[in-house]
Formats: C-alpha cells, structure tokens, sequence
C-alpha cells in the first residue's frame, strides 16, 4: 500500500524544529514504525532529534496516545471499587510498591500494579517477589480481574499486549544514547500506565545519583510531563519527587529486600522505606476518593491489615507466605577504617556493587540470584566505629565480592570523630526528607 507519509520527512520537521507536528504524522510514525515500514535507523534519527530539540505538550500527548493505540487497552470498569496505581522511576532499594500494594488495597481500593523487572544498576519488583518460592509474575487478564476483586491488589507482569510500540521503541532508545529525553520517558512510562485502565495514578519520581533524573529540575520536569499526560488523557496524577542520592532503606537485593519489606507490614523497618510508602499511599487514596488521614494509614501498617492484605496477594499468585526466603551462600562485610559519623553513602555505587554480586542484569534475558545483595548497617548522619561493619555483601558466586569492592570504593565516606562532626551528621540526617516536591 503507499504510505501516507515520508518517514525523511517527518524527521527533517523535528531535526529543523521549524514547526510542530501534526496528530497525522505522529500517528503514522508510530504506527509504521511498530510495523516495520520505518526503520530503526530511521526512529533512531527521530529520537535522537527529540532528545536534542524536544516535543510541544501536544506532541508528546499525541505520541503517547499513538503509543497506546499500537496495542490493547485494559479496564477496570466492572471492579467493585475504585483503582489506583503507583509508579516508580527507579532506584535503588526502592522496595516500596511490596508494603504500598496490600496497604492501600487495606482501605477498599483495589491496586493493579503492573511492575517490571531491574536492568542495569536499579532493582525490579517482580525480581524481588520471584525470590518467595512459589511466586507467579505472569497472570492472565482475567486472573488479574478475578484477585483484585477478591483480595484488592495485585503485583504481575505488564501484557505483551500493552503498548507494544513501547516495547519496540525503548529497546531502540537503550542502544541509541536517548534514554534520558523527557518526552520519550514520559509517553513511555504513561502509554503504559493510560493503556492499563487505572483511575487515578501516583508517580514517584526519583532525583540523585542513583535515579535516571540527576538534577532536581529534570526530576520536575519530568514529573510535570507525566502529569500532564495523564491529565489531558482523564486519569487523575499526582507525582511526588523523591531523593534517590541514598539507597532506601537498609537492603538492596531480592530476597533482602523482601524481608525489610515485611519488616514496614508487620509494624517496623526503617523510618525512610516507612515514610515514603505512607506518603505515597496517602496521595493514592486521596486520587481514588478514599481519602485517609497519615494517622489512619499508619495504623494499617502497625495492625495487621496490610499484612493480612500482603499475605492474600501472594497466596493468590501461588507464593508460600510462610516459607523462609533464600539465604546467599556466602557474605563478607565492609568495615570503617576510622571512626567518626557516615557523611556520604552514594546510591549509584550501592546499586551497582549489587548489580555485580548477581541481584541485577545485563540484559532481560539474564537471570538473577535471590539472595545476592546488600545490606546497610550505617547511613548517613550515623555514629560509625573502627572496624565496624558498614556493609554486608551477599552472594551465591564469591567470586563476584572483588569486582562488588571496587563498586563501594569512594562510594561512602565517614567524617573524623572532632568539633563539629557531630553537628554534621545530625543536619544530614534531618536534612534528608524523602520527599523533596509534590506535583499535580
């Protein structure tokens, strides 16, 4: 059939940026494209003239809507109760959708969390949940209709049938150097979450070294294009921007993730992973019209309900709450070669020194160990001794420990025992709010 469009066309418009694109040509793009009429080096040319001259609001509304309609849409429709969905930009020891999930599905809201899996130095839920024995990331549409009306909540695998210009496009973008172009995150990260169904949606976008958005001004701008997106196609957004300059929590890694994450349900845990996880499951009743006080939602952690919600979720994927979680087969800690107050603890370094112990992947195909990891017994603003234990690495493979090493090597650093160091460490402790912006 002839083409309505020349593809050298349409690049030469956005390489010039003399004039915008019309609903015409986006579509045709990205339609052809995902059927092989345009060629990779083509889009490549495409994307990389988007990364270096961006997109109007129409232009990524558009492209995101073209996005959507290369594949299926889902509905929530018929559920007895209102939807609401979070989504995460990436970090690392980001376990907070495992807590979040059955907490808000706790208050009659029913939680369709489509996640994916780690790539590169972040962690991927479905990852961490494949470490319960048992545990089923693949459900089908009705599977994942039938449980959230019984239990409220459930974690799975994203269709193939979800956006598959998504698919095709991100992997061309990881090879091309245009990862980091705002409008190409954002209509990929919302032609997802708009083709899934949800009503309402939370976006946690992550800003420091070991999140995708460096600055704190590419975080909101990005945080903004995703809100907009998700307004302008009638889904209620809200994104909150969080620091990811240090790791969440005390764990990075599968299994050792898991376990700090039952830690937040049965009551506990560390006080960052426990704030984020409330803050963000505040925003997500409110966007679903189940408004809760912090006070309230608190409490669902402290009672029980968030557990008794957890422990349906994952028995209703196949998951053996009651088993125990794999232990890795070999440890070996960092110490403090001096004592004084942790100054420093850089995400970056911690998610890639978790990558190399075997908890992350090359590429999609790879397998990961459950059990490899870390664990953080100092963070920063915290009293550290010589000879200290300030990590805990674990791993199946020992051989993995050297290359983990040299990761953490200028990762952290510990100010000396004197005047002021005290003082220091106290403001970097209060200084770290996890929550640095709310958008929408």
């Amino acid at each position: 059939m002839t083409e309505p469009f020349d593809a050298v066309d349409i690049i030469r418009a956005k390489r010039d940026n003399t004039e915008s694109l019309t609903d015409a040509q986006i579509d045709w793009l990205v339609d052809a494209y995902t059927r092989g009429v345009v060629a990779d080096e083509q889009m490549s040319a495409m994307t990389m003239a988007i990364l270096l001259n961006g997109m109007t609001r129409a232009e990524i509304s558009r492209w995101t809507h073209a996005m959507i309609e290369s594949g299926e849409r889902m509905s929530f429709a018929k559920l007895s109760r209102p939807t609401a969905d979070k989504h995460s930009t990436g970090g690392v020891g980001d376990k907070i959708t495992l807590p979040l999930a059955p907490l808000v599905a706790a208050f009659d809201v029913a939680v369709p969390q489509l996640s994916g899996r780690g790539l590169g130095h972040t962690g991927g839920t479905l990852d961490k949940l494949e470490s319960i024995p048992g545990w089923r990331a693949s459900l089908t549409n009705a599977e994942m209709m039938a449980q959230l009306e019984s239990v409220g909540a459930v974690i799975c695998a994203a269709g193939a049938g979800l956006a598959p210009a998504d698919r095709k496009l991100y992997a061309l973008r990881d090879v091309t150097g245009t990862v980091e172009a705002i409008p190409l995150i954002a209509s990929s990260i919302m032609s997802k979450k708009i083709a899934e169904g949800t009503g309402a949606l939370v976006l946690d976008v992550k800003v420091g070294s070991g999140a995708f958005m460096k600055t704190l001004d590419s975080a909101r701008e990005l945080a903004r294009t995703m809100v907009d997106l998700g307004t302008d196609a009638g889904v209620r957004t809200v994104a909150l921007v969080t620091d990811m300059s240090v790791p969440l929590g005390r764990t990075a890694g599968n299994a050792l993730e898991v376990r700090e994450s039952l830690e937040v349900l049965a009551g506990g845990g560390p006080a960052d992973v426990v704030d984020l996880t409330v803050a963000l499951a505040v925003e997500m009743l409110a966007a679903a019209d189940r408004p809760a006080a912090e006070a309230d939602v608190r409490e669902a952690l402290a009672d029980g309900r968030a557990m008794d919600k957890w422990r349906a979720m994952i028995a209703a994927q196949g998951g053996d709450v009651d088993a125990p979680l794999p232990v890795a087969k070999e440890t070996e800690t960092v110490v403090a070669a001096e004592s004084g107050v942790l100054a420093s603890l850089d995400a970056y370094a911690v998610g890639v020194a978790v990558h190399r112990l075997g908890a992350g992947r090359v590429r999609k195909e790879d397998s990961v160990q459950a059990a490899a990891g870390i664990e953080i017994h100092v963070k920063p603003g915290e009293p550290v001794a010589a000879g200290q234990p300030v990590f805990t690495l674990h791993t199946d493979t020992p051989e993995r420990f050297a290359r983990a090493h040299e990761a953490l090597k200028g990762g952290w650093t510990v100010e000396p025992e004197r005047a002021g160091a005290a003082v220091l460490g106290d403001a970097l402790a209060s200084d770290q709010s996890v929550v640095l912006d709310r958008i929408g």
